[in-house]
Formats: C-alpha cells, sequence, structure tokens
C-alpha cells in the first residue's frame, strides 16, 4: 500500500500547513501544463490523492488509524487471506480522489498553402470542457465543503467479512453511498451541478510552424478537456489539412507547377515573371527549351518543418502550339519550317507520356 506521507515528502506528524506547502511544490513541479512526460503525469495523480487524503483532517484521522481489527489485519496467514489476495478484500488504498485527468481533444485545422510556407498564427476557437470559475473546481457551493460520508466512514469502500467453509472471507467493495470518494457533497455548486468543471468556448493562441502537412499532428499538453472534479486537462491534438491549390501543388519541401511557354519564346528563349506563393519570381526560359523540361528556382518552396532553409520551386514546362492563325504568320511558319529543314512527321521509339515524363523530373 502506498504511503502518502512519503509520497508527499512530509513526516507523519506534519502539520496541515506544511502538507499543503509540500503538495503545492509537487503540483508545480508535476503539472502537465509544465512537465508533459507520462512518468509525471502519474506522478502527479499519486501526490493529488495522497493530498485529497492527508489535506482533510478527518480523512487523515482514518487515514492514520489503519485497517479496522479483525479485518484483513496483521494477523496470521490464513484462509480469509488467501481470499483476500484473489478477491481483492480487506485492504484498502484509501477513497478516490475526485480530481480525474481529462480527456484528449482531436482538433482539425484547415491552411492555406501560403500559410505552410513560413507558418502561421491562429487564434483557434474550440468548445470544451473548462474549470468551473463559481467554485474553481472544488464542486461544492461557495462557503461549503464535501462531508465525510457516515456509511464508510471516509475510507470509500465499505467491508464485509462472510463466514465460509474455508473461513472468514472479507469482501471490500466501493461505498455506494460516496461512490467511493469518502466524502459527499450536500450542497453541490449551482453553475457546474457539482462536477467541478463546464462547457465552454475557449480560445487558444498558437504558432503553427512551417513546413507542416496534410495529417500532420500537432500536440498540445493541458489544452485538452478539465477533469473531473477540476482534475488537470488532458491534451489537444490539431491535425493539420492543407486545402488544395489552384496553380502549385507539393511534393514534400518542394512546390511544383507548370509554365505554359508560345512556340516563338521557347524557340528563341526569353524571361518570365510570375506571381509566386510568395512574391514575384523571375526565371530564364532558355533557347529551344522543350516540352517536359524543367525549370529549377532554388529556395522558393516550403520553408522545411525540421532543419534549415527551403525547397525548391519546380516549374515543368508546356510548349504551346497556336491553334488559329492568318495568312502572313501561315507564311511565316511555312518559311521557318524550310529554313529549319524540319522533318516530316514519323513513326519513333515509343516513349512516356508528356505528364509522366514530367513528373518523373519533378523527382530528379
Amino acid at each position: 500500500m502506498t504511503d502518502h506521507y512519503e509520497t508527499l515528502g512530509v513526516a507523519r506528524d506534519a502539520g496541515q500547513d506544511e502538507i499543503k506547502k509540500a503538495y503545492r511544490r509537487l503540483a508545480r513541479q508535476l503539472h502537465p501544463d509544465v512537465n508533459p512526460s507520462a512518468d509525471a503525469a502519474e506522478k502527479f495523480k499519486d501526490v493529488t490523492h495522497a493530498y485529497d487524503v492527508l489535506g482533510d483532517a478527518q480523512s487523515r484521522a482514518e487515514y492514520d488509524r489503519g485497517p479496522m481489527p479483525g479485518m484483513g489485519g496483521a494477523g496470521g496467514f490464513g484462509f480469509g487471506d488467501i481470499f483476500e489476495q484473489f478477491f481483492g478484500g480487506g485492504r484498502s488504498s484509501g477513497p478516490r480522489s475526485r480530481r480525474q485527468q481529462g480527456q484528449d481533444s482531436l482538433l482539425r485545422v484547415d491552411l492555406d498553402l501560403a500559410d505552410v510556407v513560413f507558418g502561421v498564427h491562429r487564434e483557434l476557437r474550440v468548445q470544451t470542457a473548462v474549470l468551473c470559475e463559481t467554485c474553481d473546481g472544488a464542486a461544492t457551493a461557495p462557503g461549503t465543503s464535501p462531508e465525510r460520508c457516515t456509511q464508510c466512514g471516509g475510507s470509500g469502500h465499505v467491508q464485509r467479512q462472510v463466514r465460509s467453509l474455508l473461513g472468514n472471507v472479507v469482501t471490500n467493495q466501493p461505498c455506494t453511498i460516496c461512490q467511493g470518494f469518502g466524502t459527499v457533497i450536500p450542497q453541490p455548486c449551482h453553475t457546474c451541478a457539482g462536477h467541478g468543471r463546464v462547457r465552454a468556448e475557449r480560445t487558444i493562441p498558437i504558432d503553427i510552424p512551417a513546413g507542416v502537412d496534410t495529417g500532420l499532428r500537432i500536440q498540445l499538453p493541458g489544452q485538452g478537456e478539465v477533469g473531473e472534479g477540476g482534475g488537470p486537462a488532458g491534451t489537444l491534438y490539431l491535425e493539420i489539412n492543407v486545402r488544395h491549390h489552384d496553380v502549385f501543388s507539393r511534393d514534400g519541401d518542394d512546390l511544383l507547377g507548370t509554365l505554359e511557354v508560345s512556340m516563338p519564346d521557347a524557340a528563341l528563349g526569353t524571361r518570365a515573371r510570375f506571381e509566386g506563393i510568395d512574391g514575384p519570381v523571375d526565371v530564364e526560359v532558355r533557347q529551344g527549351i522543350q516540352s517536359g523540361d524543367v525549370i529549377t528556382v532554388g529556395d522558393r518552396g516550403v520553408t522545411r518543418l525540421r532543419g534549415a532553409g527551403r525547397g525548391d520551386l519546380k516549374l515543368g514546362v508546356q510548349v504551346v502550339t497556336p491553334t488559329k492563325t492568318d495568312r502572313r504568320t501561315e507564311e511565316l511558319l511555312r518559311e521557318l519550317k524550310e529554313r529549319t529543314r524540319a522533318p516530316e512527321p514519323q513513326l519513333a521509339q515509343f516513349k512516356q507520356g508528356l505528364f509522366a515524363k514530367m513528373r518523373d523530373r519533378f523527382h530528379l
């Protein structure tokens, strides 16, 4: 059985003020908002339970008296002790705490592609369980406090001794009056109805880092639901969803796009200027560029989530052939064909399609 005095690090003759100071010191070290580790969360529960027992004079006195004589004490080892080991009767770990760990929550956050390039600040509004401001989580009406259960004497359990052919069997069951808490609340808080928490809308400021992607979850310890009895809040998980962009797509830390180039510009070469995710982009289109070629603009992609720098902007070139021409344009195109000695259309070795070629080149 756990020694509550040892848990709080105080002597058995410590005063109530000393016990309170020890609890506050440990709570500041182990609270999930300060220390998110699983080990700290478990220790925080033990410390809180120890204080619930020792912080109240009546429950502390009951704890100091120990088990009732003849009810599974330190006497000889007999059939009653054997049944006690198998059926959980006899010794009790004391009343359970009203302060329970709050549940975790999951919230979906929709972002634009531009938001993930450099990160974004958001004010998230969530409906969740928060600490009752009227009773500050105590679950009792202002000016009142829980009272010791007269059924179980504050132990939270009721012991019964049953005589059988194999000896005395001791059963230990949660008290049906106080539900195992050891205390009852005669005057519950009118705001939270004795739960120590209420449903309300909260605003949570969050800086979402650059480089996040769809499916990534951001963990916010202590931002989930407050537990019953004003217990510590759970963890809030933010699941990221990046909306579709009409111009650019994402491949890891790179941004992909398609640059349409007219046939004359493809043949002669030119410079192109267009608006990127984060401002104007200037690129040089080399002379004789072909459909499927890729122009890479360094450091204009997404900021890396882990590490320094940014990815690249990769533009797949698509040469656009005019669909309508006048007589003079046709004459110039025929002259171009003759001067360049362009070959007649003919079958060639099979090659992958244009879009497959562009896709593969993007991944080089």
